[in-house]
């Protein structure tokens, strides 16, 4: 049983959400804040798999609230759903801990495809997202983010990698998902694949 939480400034995002859902065999929904603050208290005190949350929150933003999910829970999955089609708040997301990023116009159909993926440990985009970052997904690597692609394509592990360039692992893991996101590839071989086809690699 996939236990799930909803973040949501907005009551009737929150209402639309279990009534989609309703009816799914495999989810439960555990429940619902309207801010991060009330999702950290929560998570906190009671098991939760997977938080689906808006990027815009009344209190802090989706980003900071995936971080401190991740430092404090890394084993809680996250999942953003959100109107905001500004590519640098759905890259940062990712960076960030989330592991997918939806539109809120998204069908019952796709919102459970998104969950269950996630769930399953991989990432989901819904098709404008993922046209977003396709757009110009080639000049928004950063310097740091190509040295690392460099450092995959070698065969370094993440730690290896974070030793040589004298960050952590973690910063590493996220700076290797924000890569896949913006390549919009799904693993590391296709990632490889991408890079070289594309010449990325310095």
């Amino acid at each position: 049983m996939i236990r799930l939480y909803f973040v949501d400034n907005h009551p009737l995002i929150l209402e639309g959400l279990r009534a989609l859902l309703k009816g799914a065999p495999d989810i439960t929904v555990a429940g619902q804040a309207r801010n991060g603050a009330t999702c950290l208290s929560f998570v906190s005190a009671h098991a939760i798999d997977l938080i689906l949350t808006d990027v815009c929150l009344p209190d802090i933003d989706g980003v900071d609230l995936c971080a401190a999910i991740k430092v404090a829970h890394p084993s809680i999955k996250l999942l953003a759903l959100s109107s905001c089609r500004d590519v640098k708040y759905i890259t940062e997301m990712i960076a960030h801990g989330a592991s997918g990023y939806m539109m809120k116009d998204a069908d019952r159909e796709e919102l459970l495809e998104a969950i269950h993926t996630v769930y399953n440990g991989g990432t989901y985009f819904s098709p404008v997202v993922s046209q977003l970052l396709g757009e110009g997904k080639k000049h928004h690597l950063t310097r740091r983010e190509k040295e690392i692609l460099s450092l995959i394509a070698e065969g370094n592990t993440n730690p290896e990698i974070a030793e040589k360039l004298f960050i952590s692992a973690d910063t590493v893991n996220s700076h290797r998902k924000n890569l896949l996101a913006k390549l919009e590839v799904k693993n590391t071989a296709m990632l490889i694949k991408y890079a070289v086809d594309n010449h990325l690699l310095v």
